[in-house]
């Protein structure tokens, strides 16, 4: 992110350090742009009226335009800017024109939200092709091919940014209702966090991964229903709101995580067994 510059001081050992304001916690996105996934329901909007809260102009993307406008609407309304890009993931030949339409709406892109996904609900011997390369497409391929977008035009421009990956619990936990594929996709986003982290990392593109539990969504609804409710094992009895990643978010794209970079943070109210 664009920081301040900060007044240098030299540390016993003789090393110049950065005097860094107490506490060092800005999530002040002011001047940044954010392009976020998945924003027609769930996490996904929330995390665009969220960013938009902070300062940022966020860029929304999904495939149900109506829905997009409707968001870019209620962030107007709350005072952000915001601009609607009508995005398919899967579509590789969509994902470069997407960010021009943001670049030329907002200005570049400094952070990047990955939150497209789809379920599978199949057990893995029962999943025609066109499934499969739906759910490889929509996780993996299409964030992937995004995240490498965005950072590129960083990269000529000289820009730091940050990109966070929205992965699963599902990632380290399965217990075979089915959906094993979708498990796999998200465990691939967290080790494609990893890597991605320390490539660019000398590019000061920081790349993190959050990886929520159950929560309150279209998708959990209709996990709901067809497996029954599983907040009864839970050791809280609940599902999370969506708000309760808010902070989660911001820290990751904000000045104050200007050292981590490769992370996933699991945020699932203790539902998964350690």
């Amino acid at each position: 992110m664009t920081h301040a510059d900060h007044d240098h001081r030299d540390d016993p050992d003789g090393a110049t350090t950065a005097a860094f304001p107490l506490p060092n916690a800005s999530t002040d996105l002011t001047g940044q742009v954010a392009f976020v996934t998945g924003t027609t329901s769930g996490l996904g909007r929330r995390f665009a009226k969220v960013l938009a809260a902070s300062g940022a102009a966020v860029a929304v993307a999904a495939r149900r335009v109506d829905r997009l406008h409707d968001l870019v609407a209620e962030i107007q309304a709350d005072g952000g800017r915001a601009v609607a890009v009508p995005l398919d993931v899967t579509d590789a030949s969509g994902i470069a024109p997407a960010v021009d339409v943001v670049e030329q709406h907002l200005g570049t892109v400094t952070i990047l939200v990955n939150n497209a996904g789809v379920p599978d609900a199949r057990f893995a011997t029962k999943m025609p092709l066109e499934l499969i390369d739906q759910v490889l497409d929509t996780n993996l391929r299409g964030p992937f091919l995004l995240s490498t977008e965005v950072a590129r035009r960083l990269i000529a421009q000289r820009l730091p940014g940050r990109i966070v990956n929205i992965s699963s619990i599902s990632a380290y936990q399965y217990r075979g209702e089915g959906a094993a594929l979708y498990s796999v996709t998200k465990a691939a986003i967290d080790r494609m966090t990893e890597v991605l982290a320390v490539e660019w990392a000398r590019f000061h593109i920081n790349v993190n991964s959050i990886a929520p539990g159950a929560f309150a969504s279209e998708m959990m609804a209709g996990m709901i229903e067809r497996v029954g409710d599983m907040t009864r094992d839970f050791p809280r009895h609940r599902l999370g709101d969506p708000a309760q990643l808010d902070s989660t978010l911001l820290f990751l794209v904000s000045p104050a995580s200007e050292f981590v970079t490769g992370s996933v943070v699991k945020a699932d109210d203790g539902q998964m067994p350690r």
